[in-house]
């Protein structure tokens, strides 16, 4: 795991300037790779290319970047792991016994994406290799430069403009080390942080700035940074691998096998990812929470393991929040060596101010927390550590699945007009007055009605009751604010994104031929988890030095699970239900079963509580009306509610927190 960066300024630049930017550009990276750097810069060309590298595989010099190929050819900085890497190397060789292929200098995977692509090209090598990287290629010859990244996105690339020069980088604070930076906030990436609590692909937060999408590349020649053309556009991306070309073969090709040779696929597939990504020259651990994922990628690592596997999880105090003993009967039962750390409340809003330097751009999953803390403690005993991120995307586990679906199913069956009366009933009476109804009949309700925020729970019903589709409750589900650009942001509309893109879609999904389980999955896949879950993961363990490794994305597997059939992911409303049969063969059922916990923190009552200084000062209505990015009024009405107890705004509250935090860093 390491961090790149560099720039490309048409008609050269001197030596000196060039190697003293591209390293201070480089050094705003230390915290990706502390133990090693380099430069490397052509000045007549004005490419420059740095890197930050920590080492885990070949420790030795042999493994330094830039790194030039054996012919001269190509020059590459390159973040991430090749777990074929070996097999790759075998394939060199015998397909190029003449000599084609150099003699090696050492053993690193990056020696081995140079030889590739000197023998294969660039497309055919991305296809060939097995990994999460992010790679920036130079080709002295044709003098191009070529951004790639893997195919799920766990690793982050950045690139742009910035007066002309085309910039890139794993993190947008290495754009902002080049001198001259001063690109504008993008308020349609506002719109959608706004919505989301990320900023989905390919847009960024400043505006000529963009991430480039999972399983892409794109190319820039000289023509692209010639006089005259023009440069605010993203390039030409093209798709060497992509979810919806998986999910479309999957669809004409189901698994036709029966539920017990289906689990034995899955678990060889798993051991083979697991397997791979267990290769490292230093320390290597794992995340272990209890539940079904990392439960399951613990287990086979410790199948494969001589030793005891190093596990990690952090536990709460408060008990809607900790999984911590949950990971220690998994722990104990599988004979890892475990280590868990109870945090205080204290511990973990110690981390809020170092939030916006970690993530770098407005980012509010509030599970940001725990998981900085999670890999702080893995990073005090190992380099690398294994996750079971992506399993809810790829086996149906989150509750919004089942939501979408039992909601619709509820709503869709009353008429539009009745529905829209309802709402308007609901929303009539404010939510305080609803909550004197609700505490003055509770004595005479049900248990089950006798709920906190009665009045919050109504007007948000009468949202509902006034959505007409599935795809409108599912983006209701995912959204924080729901009309961010009409109420919220100033100056902007809300881009489509790929879930108001049918178009974009698998056309059975398009098309309502498949469960909309399926669809949720695909959206997630495509938006959520690299956008959400594999940007926290990365900038968290990046930040204390730590390499992640996530198998349940291993491409193999993400492809098996398209030719699945819908019963074997979800099965009377129970989830993952191949991915447990595997489980259940290594931990008992009982050490599983329990309804899913998130991982978060109680924003809610920090926000009223210990929080309420700090963010009472960002939310001021004066630096609100200040910065003139965001309508204060509704702002401040939001934050009143929430304090007063009326409604719970927190994550309303955080997206906005985040972006003033993120803005006054």
């Amino acid at each position: 795991m390491c961090g790149l960066t560099g720039f490309w300024q048409f008609g050269g630049c001197p030596g000196d300037d060039a190697r003293a930017t591209v390293q201070r550009m480089a050094d705003t990276l230390i915290h990706r790779g502390p133990d090693d750097a380099g430069v490397w810069v052509d000045a007549e060309v004005g490419i420059a290319l740095g890197h930050r590298r920590l080492a885990i595989l070949d420790l030795s010099p042999a493994g330094h970047q830039p790194m030039v190929s054996a012919s001269g050819r190509y020059v590459i900085v390159f973040n991430g792991e090749i777990y074929n890497y070996l097999e790759l190397r075998e394939k060199l060789t015998k397909v190029n016994p003449t000599g084609m292929v150099p003699p090696w200098r050492g053993h690193s995977d990056t020696e081995t994406l140079l030889a590739a692509f000197e023998a294969w090209g660039i497309e055919k090598t991305l296809e060939r290799v097995v990994g999460m990287f992010a790679i920036a290629l130079w080709d002295r010859k044709r003098r191009m430069l070529t951004l790639a990244r893997d195919r799920m996105g766990e690793k982050p690339l950045y690139y742009g403009w910035v007066h002309g020069t085309l910039v890139f980088g794993s993190e947008l604070k290495a754009l902002r080390a080049y001198p001259g930076f001063d690109n504008a906030i993008e308020r349609q990436a506002l719109a959608l942080f706004m919505r989301y609590d990320y900023i989905p692909a390919p847009w960024s937060i400043y505006e000529n700035i963009w991430k480039l999408p999972p399983g892409c590349f794109v190319q820039f020649g000289e023509q692209s940074l010639s006089p005259g053309a023009s440069p605010a556009g993203k390039g030409e991306i093209k798709a060497y691998w992509s979810v919806r070309e998986v999910a479309e073969a999957g669809f004409r090709e189901p698994l036709a096998c029966t539920e017990a040779e289906a689990a034995r696929e899955l678990e060889r597939l798993l051991r083979q990812a697991i397997a791979g990504q267990m290769v490292a020259d230093v320390p290597l651990g794992a995340f272990l929470s209890g539940g079904v994922d990392s439960s399951t990628v613990v287990a086979l690592m410790q199948a494969q393991s001589a030793r005891p596997v190093q596990t990690f999880t952090i536990g709460f105090h408060e008990g809607d929040y900790n999984e911590a003993e949950h990971a220690k009967a998994v722990a104990r039962h599988l004979g890892t060596a475990h280590t868990d750390l109870y945090v205080t409340p204290d511990d973990a809003m110690a981390v809020i101010p170092r939030l916006p330097a970690l993530y770098d751009e407005p980012f509010a999953d509030s599970s940001q927390i725990p998981t900085f803390l999670v890999a702080g403690l893995a990073r005090r005993q190992v380099t690398v550590s294994l996750s079971g991120d992506g399993g809810d995307e790829l086996f149906g586990g989150y509750t919004r699945y089942f939501w979408t679906r039992a909601l619709w199913k509820r709503l869709g069956v009353v008429p539009m007009p009745l529905r829209r009366a309802l709402a308007a009933a609901l929303t009539g009476p404010s939510p305080a007055a609803w909550n004197r109804v609700f505490r003055l009949l509770g004595p005479l309700l049900p248990r089950r009605l006798r709920v906190k925020l009665a009045g919050d729970k109504m007007h948000k019903l009468a949202e509902l009751l006034a959505l007409d589709s599935l795809e409108a409750v599912y983006c209701y589900l995912v959204s924080h604010w729901q009309h961010p650009a009409e109420e919220l942001v100033i100056g902007c509309t809300e881009p489509e994104t790929i879930l108001s893109r049918r178009d974009a879609w698998p056309a059975s999904l398009a098309q309502g031929q498949r469960p909309f389980e399926e669809v949720m999955m695909f959206l997630d896949q495509l938006s959520y988890l690299p956008d959400d879950i594999l940007v926290k993961v990365d900038r968290a363990a990046m930040g204390v030095s730590l390499e992640t490794r996530v198998p349940l994305l291993d491409h193999r597997v993400v492809e098996f699970t398209w030719r699945l059939p819908y019963h074997f992911k979800i099965r009377e409303g129970q989830s993952k239900w191949l991915l447990r049969q595997v489980l259940y063969q290594y931990v008992p059922k009982e050490l599983i079963e329990r309804p899913k916990m998130g991982f978060g923190v109680p924003l809610d009552q920090w926000l009223r509580g210990p929080l309420r200084e700090w963010a009472e000062d960002l939310l001021s209505e004066a630096r609100l009306k200040r910065k003139a990015f965001l309508n204060p009024e509704l702002v401040r009405q939001k934050w009143q509610e929430h304090l007063l107890g009326r409604r719970n705004w927190a994550y309303h509250l955080w997206n906005v927190l985040m972006w003033e935090a993120w803005l006054a860093a």
